[in-house]
């Protein structure tokens, strides 16, 4: 039900979008919200769409139904970056995204008003949407028992936003099944059982097949594991092995 429900708001907002000529946004995306829209697009009304999260990274991306050439006009995001510190820093925990994301949860903010959360060592980056940003800046005061400092950031930092660990790993094939087995030190067997549970997502896409290759570029996505970025096969040992580089988001 729930399922259906959501192909017909995102049909709604691609057709309102098409016959009025105006951009529509929705929500942010979780992985089933990206993949449900990725198989809805060949029925879809020919218009344009964009997906962003807030930064290069973002998992949880919002949708935007609409382009400057059809609206006549251009309408940026509503998302805004906030900037989340201790209060204290020399009393402050360590912080984890599921710190972060629970406090939240506590002050009865919707999931999908809340994109990704990016933690650098001593500080978090959470995307909003711009209509929530004012009261999580004001109301976002405490995680477990650091007092929290909130702001709208004004710039991301430097680098990558979201860390990555760069790393090669043998492969008898270029199976996506293999390369999960690998990284995640799983066997074989536990690594094809998460397809038919809808656990591994390739660039927000549910994939289904453990045999799917990956493409360069491709971001493995893997419930209850995390996130991988395949970079591809770059030689081959004395044995025969396929040296592949992936980039592990830690």
């Amino acid at each position: 039900m729930a399922e259906e429900l959501e192909k017909k708001r995102l049909t709604e907002l691609a057709a309102r979008s098409w016959n009025q000529g105006i951009f529509c946004f929705t929500h942010f995306l979780d992985l089933a919200g990206l993949s449900l829209f990725h198989s809805l697009v060949p029925s879809l009304p020919p218009v344009g769409w964009t997906l962003f999260g807030g930064a290069e990274g973002c998992e949880r991306q919002m949708l935007r139904f609409g382009d400057a050439q059809s609206c006549g006009y251009e309408a940026p995001f509503p998302i805004v970056c906030l900037k989340i510190t201790p209060a204290a820093p020399k009393y402050a925990e360590k912080l984890t995204h599921r710190d972060y994301l629970g406090a939240l949860m506590a002050l009865g903010i919707e999931r999908e008003t809340l994109g990704d959360i990016a933690v650098k060592k001593d500080v978090a980056y959470l995307f909003c949407e711009s209509h929530i940003a004012p009261y999580v800046a004001e109301h976002f005061t405490q995680a477990r028992h650091t007092a929290l400092t909130v702001q709208e950031a004004e710039h991301l930092p430097g680098g990558a936003l979201f860390e990555t660990e760069r790393r090669m790993v043998q492969l008898s094939s270029q199976r996506i099944d293999a390369l999960i087995a690998h990284v995640y030190k799983m066997s074989r067997s536990e690594a094809q059982a998460l397809f038919p549970a809808g656990r591994v997502y390739v660039s927000g896409r549910l994939c289904e097949s453990p045999g799917y290759s990956p493409k360069a570029g491709d971001i493995l996505s893997v419930r209850g594991y995390g996130r991988i970025r395949y970079i591809g096969l770059e030689s081959l040992s004395k044995k025969g092995k396929e040296n592949t580089a992936v980039e592990i988001y830690i």
